[in-house]
């Protein structure tokens, strides 16, 4: 049964007041609000709403917004959703003002790093289970916050320089400690533009290109390239990898695509936004 207007506006409202505090840094509990939706959406169950908040999630980063951790991203949402959440971002100025202020916010490395904890798998491109109708657009409602962090440089260098270490520990720690002292943090030492950041090495001395992506957000998260990188990624072919970083400010973990990025993620031909779904 398809949802009515007045259940989600109910249901968009309440992770949008979740999202703002998460992006305020303050403390929520997703099952009290959880609770409290059942009480009002009389007939829905607690997985119908988990399903419906992930189907929030998925609009927000078409519409270039943060999302909440621990919901992922469901497309194939009803247009009807859409255009609900649509209309609450743009009035909701408080939102508005906590993710551009994350998007913007400096950052450093962080301490204590476990590097035995940082990898996980990629995501993969993914065949949506539909829900009711086909995506819409992708059209950020005021600004694509996405884009913006992703022009963060104090966020990306901070993220490279997490990358050059953890390559340098990586190597190390697997008895290759001469070609941890080649790792170079080429961005730095001969500057942007090359296709990539870090030039590290294969078990077998074999060079890797890598390049950093760097979010604060979740796993899902569409990440931006350039031209030159795409171009770069199928010249180089397996020997490139691009490195994405996530949940940076919180606990940063790291996935790896290797080789061409267009056999991996789907490319927005205009602004080259990387997506998995």
């Amino acid at each position: 049964m398809d949802w009515s207007l007045t259940e989600v506006e109910a249901v968009v409202a309440d992770y949008l007041k979740m999202l703002s505090l998460e992006l305020a840094g303050q403390a929520y509990n997703k099952a009290a609000h959880r609770r409290v939706l059942l009480e009002k959406l009389k007939g829905r169950s607690a997985g119908s709403i988990e399903f419906k908040h992930c189907n929030i999630s998925a609009v927000l980063i078409d519409l270039g917004c943060p999302y909440l951790r621990g919901y992922q991203p469901r497309a194939n949402y009803q247009r009807l959703l859409y255009e609900v959440v649509e209309q609450q971002v743009e009035r909701f100025s408080a939102l508005d003002s906590l993710a551009l202020a994350a998007a913007q916010q400096p950052a450093v490395f962080p301490e204590n790093v476990d590097f035995t904890r940082v990898e996980t798998e990629a995501p993969v491109k993914r065949h949506s289970v539909a829900e009711a109708s086909p995506r819409y657009g992708r059209t950020p409602v005021k600004r694509d916050y996405l884009a913006i962090e992703s022009r963060n440089s104090s966020l990306g260098q901070a993220g490279e320089e997490f990358i050059f270490r953890y390559e340098k520990w990586r190597l190390a720690h697997i008895g290759k400690s001469d070609l941890a002292d080649r790792v170079e943090h080429v961005s730095q030492t001969k500057g942007d533009g090359l296709g990539y950041d870090i030039l590290s090495f294969d078990v077998n001395g074999r060079e890797r290109f890598i390049e950093v992506k760097t979010t604060a957000l979740g796993k899902d998260t569409p990440f931006f390239i350039s031209q030159n990188e795409l171009h770069f990624s199928r010249d180089a072919g397996t020997d490139f990898t691009l490195c994405r970083l996530f949940g940076f400010r919180q606990t940063p973990q790291l996935f790896s695509l290797k080789g061409a990025l267009d056999q991996h993620c789907d490319l927005d031909p205009v602004t080259y936004r990387a997506s998995f779904s």
